[in-house]
């Protein structure tokens, strides 16, 4: 471990994998500055898909041990036309599962890796800053403060004001669909049972242009590590982001899935508006032609959304961010600025965007929304093969 050498980063985004990545470069011997936008470092009240090659990449970053105290596996309940037909029938689908987080859990557990020796700075709107007399190294400042080290961690979201200094061509486009995601707490959850609460531990439905999913997340009067347990429920509709009040946007959802098998009904009537985390989802075109820059001696970095969001047909989005960490914090564990540190961060780049490009490729096959439900069990079988084959990555060696 090259715990006194002195390398300092600087981190930039406390999103999931901003908040890996610090913990990570910290516990191996960087000295790590994390800046973050918002006024305080929070997560979305909501949950997240994990599949197995992102629960891979936080054991990776040693933080795998607490995964099963806030986890909850989500069994193969098949995939439903709107009327409840099958597309496919539970136990018929050859794809890997995920298990289901609640963010707030998981940033938890990330926020607690930072340990002691990351310096965080919150309300700082980071942008690259002019290059200094004497530190030929990358910089960001807010306008009053600047900030530079020998790496610099660009994981600020698919917004990010640092991806043009690694590549100025790629554009943030909508990728012709927005999600709404909600986590029903257990104490005013509806009471599922039969068939329908099987369906609420793990069942997704397809129609044309839209899509729903629910699943459990912990049991109904468990006691445990979390108290954010509930049935979680994901609707992604093709169309733009809606602009009105969350009140509104559930009211349209009701109506859009209105006669759609039991037990999304139920779901969306036990909502309330503050549940509602609505996200419209983007990508970028094209996509960077690289993650990573050499800077004098030093390095920046694209991680996460920062360099490859993706429409989420596949859900990949939080494992890829982590497995962006694992990936770095083994690359640059011992490398020095200089020659190390750029040989480092090219493998990074090298092996990021080979992985990025298969799950690309897989995600893209898919298309759109509602293409499962016009094509059924032949498309239902793509969506296996191709969500397997994107979860086959594991952790490098080192």
């Amino acid at each position: 471990m090259a715990g006194g050498l002195g390398r300092s980063a600087v981190v930039v985004g406390a999103g999931i994998g901003g908040l890996a990545a610090a913990g990570a470069l910290a516990h191996t011997g960087w000295r790590v500055t994390l800046l973050e936008r918002e006024d305080r470092l929070r997560a979305e009240p909501t949950a997240l898909l994990l599949w197995p090659s992102g629960v891979r990449a936080l054991q990776a970053l040693g933080l795998g041990a607490g995964l099963d105290a806030i986890s909850t596996a989500v069994p193969d309940r098949g995939l439903r036309r709107p009327d409840g037909s099958w597309l496919v029938q539970p136990g018929r689908s050859g794809t890997t599962r995920p298990v289901l987080v609640h963010a707030e859990d998981l940033h938890d557990a990330l926020m607690a890796g930072l340990g002691d020796r990351v310096d965080v700075h919150t309300g700082v709107s980071a942008r690259p800053a002019p290059a200094a007399g004497g530190d030929d190294r990358f910089a960001v400042t807010d306008g009053e403060a600047t900030w530079s080290g020998d790496l610099v961690v660009a994981a600020d979201g698919i917004d990010s004001t640092l991806r043009p200094s690694v590549d100025r061509h790629c554009r943030v486009v909508s990728a012709g669909a927005t999600t709404w995601r909600a986590v029903i707490p257990w104490y005013r959850a509806p009471q599922l049972s039969g068939a329908d609460g099987d369906l609420a531990a793990g069942g997704q439905t397809y129609g044309d242009g839209y899509q729903f999913f629910c699943a459990a997340l912990g049991q109904r009067g468990a006691t445990g590590a979390t108290s954010r347990g509930g049935l979680y429920w994901r609707a992604t509709v093709t169309g733009a982001a809606r602009p009105e009040p969350a009140g509104t946007q559930l009211a349209l959802l009701r109506r859009w899935f209105e006669g759609w098998h039991s037990p999304v009904g139920e779901l969306l009537g036990a909502t309330e508006p503050d549940d509602l985390v609505q996200r419209e989802l983007r990508t970028l075109q094209p996509p960077p032609h690289r993650y990573a820059i050499a800077t004098g001696d030093g390095a920046l970095v694209l991680l996460g959304d920062a360099g490859h969001a993706l429409a989420e047909h596949l859900g990949q989005g939080a494992g890829l961010a982590l497995e962006d960490a694992a990936t770095l914090m083994v690359g640059v564990r011992d490398a020095v600025p200089g020659a190390p540190l750029h040989a480092a961060v090219a493998a990074y780049d090298a092996t990021r965007r080979r992985r990025v490009a298969e799950v690309r490729r897989r995600s893209r096959r898919l298309g759109a929304t509602g293409r499962l439900a016009r094509l059924g069990p032949v498309q239902a079988r793509r969506r296996d093969k191709a969500t397997t084959a994107a979860d086959t990555w594991q952790p490098p060696a080192g």
